[in-house]
């Protein structure tokens, strides 16, 4: 299993249609025939210190494995959402992560 988590932190000056735009092209992403599973988030209401609440909007994609996730990296819908939405944000972090049964042929493959 492979997890790629996208945390975004939107402008704040986006109209409403730039919004939609983005959340459309979130939604997009999720489609793509690589993704086994995704999901859409925005923080939550917890509050201790050692939790990130800065961010927009989450997305969280689970692939069978990192093969999936470089052919989803290629993908024309993921190109245009880069395309369309790159813009919209400040900042964006990426963490991607494999299953624990899969981090020694992960380790093996990085070299």
């Amino acid at each position: 299993m492979f997890v790629h988590a996208v945390y975004f932190w939107l402008r704040d000056d986006l109209t409403a249609a730039e919004r939609e735009r983005f959340a459309t092209g979130l939604r997009a992403l999720r489609g793509i025939d690589a993704v086994r599973a995704g999901y859409i988030g925005a923080p939550a209401p917890t509050d201790r210190p050692v939790i990130e609440r800065g961010y927009s909007r989450a997305l969280v994609l689970v692939f069978d494995d990192q093969r999936a996730h470089d052919a989803y990296q290629t993908h024309p819908v993921h190109d245009r959402f880069r395309d369309e939405c790159g813009g919209l944000w400040t900042s964006v972090r990426i963490f991607d992560s494999v299953g624990e049964d899969d981090a020694p042929a992960a380790r093996r493959a990085a070299g």
